[in-house]
């Protein structure tokens, strides 16, 4: 018997994993204060990107001796940039348990060619971090986006370690906490939780991270794009809004927007909690329906943004065809759009539960979700 369509449908079936859904209030005519072919030079232009710069440390509460720089080519740019520009003073601890992660050790492994040791684990898994040798130089994701396992907390990370913390927390920045003791160089872009433009990064530097780039000159030809320092010294008008290339102003005033939007439902800890809404929903749905679990094993590692499930019913005898069936019948309804999983990752779905994802889509997408599994299981 052929499960009945649902009634209500998600009033916004945007659940892309990047770039993500805007902020529920977004509109165009809000960045009309955007400074459109002005010099991001001039005067206007640099406050605006000094405003987006202090917004950021106010409401993530990056410590005031932390610097914070807008950076070219979105968070992939800004974890390269640090990569190049730190590693390879002591050897490196590399740290992959999905896709992005196993991309840095490509990098180190095959670009920098620097002593390094790899640490793996299967999607929805997470390795021991606290097996690491932090006396190393640690490169690691907090999210990972493409498996849906995070980081639990800080705690496996010294604080008296003598290598530096690189965290690509790019889908974790303004939907968890971040333990900034703990993190030395952390990157995230505009598209992920905000639902910012992509294009942008943004580069966190702990003191410890400065002293590096001050003390150390890596021994490979240094790109333009990537340099931090010029004499010896950091170039401290990177992280005053003097970013290294030009930067689309009008993304910096979507950006703007998106931070005020966060300001609106409480910062970062009402962007945690809607977060954990979206997330706790799908929870709900997963255990009282037996074809289908989170990737990620165990519950204190599952991301609370990028929520990836895979179908466990026995009648399915080609999972990436299914999942990408159920994916499409979805969209084909216009009740949830982008939801496959990643290219990479095992067959399956992925949800994007970041704050600007309203609860209430969520749980009208699911009945939707439970309709499209029984007509592909019985097509």
């Amino acid at each position: 018997m052929a499960t009945q369509i649902p009634a209500t449908r998600p009033a916004n079936p945007r659940f892309s994993s990047g770039p993500c859904a805007k902020p529920p209030t977004h509109d165009l005519t809000a960045l009309s204060d955007a400074p459109l072919g002005r010099s991001h030079r001039a005067a206007v232009g640099k406050a605006k990107l000094k405003q987006a710069i202090d917004d950021t440390r106010d409401i993530l509460g990056v410590p005031d001796d932390y610097r914070i720089g807008i950076v070219p080519a979105s968070d992939t740019g800004a974890y390269e940039m640090a990569m190049w520009s730190l590693l390879g003073e002591r050897p490196a601890e590399m740290v992959a348990w999905e896709s992005f992660g196993a991309g840095w050790v490509t990098d180190v492994a095959k670009q920098l060619k620097i002593d390094h040791t790899v640490h793996t684990a299967e999607y929805g898994q997470i390795v021991d971090m606290a097996a690491l040798n932090y006396d190393n130089d640690v490169c690691f994701t907090w999210n990972g986006t493409t498996s849906g396992v995070r980081m639990p907390n800080g705690d496996a990370i010294p604080a008296n370690r003598a290598g530096l913390t690189l965290c690509d927390a790019t889908s974790a920045a303004f939907a968890m906490d971040l333990p900034w003791d703990k993190l030395d160089v952390t990157t995230f872009s505009w598209q992920k939780v905000l639902g910012g433009e992509a294009a942008h990064g943004m580069l966190i530097l702990s003191p410890r991270a400065v002293e590096r780039l001050e003390n150390y000159t890596p021994p490979w030809p240094m790109p333009k794009i990537f340099r931090l320092t010029k004499g010896g010294k950091l170039i401290e008008g990177i992280f005053v809004g003097e970013t290294i290339n030009t930067p689309s102003m009008l993304a910096v005033e979507d950006y703007l927007f998106a931070l005020d939007w966060a300001r609106s439902v409480g910062g970062l800890q009402g962007l945690i909690a809607r977060a954990n809404a979206n997330a706790n929903a799908i929870s709900a749905f997963v255990e009282t329906h037996d074809w289908i679990e989170n990737l990620a094993a165990d519950p204190a590692t599952q991301s609370t943004t990028s929520v990836c499930l895979k179908f466990t019913d026995d009648r399915i005898t080609d999972g990436a065809a299914f999942a990408k069936a159920v994916a499409k019948r979805l969209a084909d309804e216009n009740v949830a759009l982008d939801i496959g999983a990643y290219r990479d990752a095992p067959p399956g779905l992925r949800i994007w539960c970041g704050g600007t994802v309203e609860t209430s889509d969520i749980e009208a997408m699911l009945p939707w979700l439970a309709w499209a599994f029984e007509a592909e299981i019985n097509a």
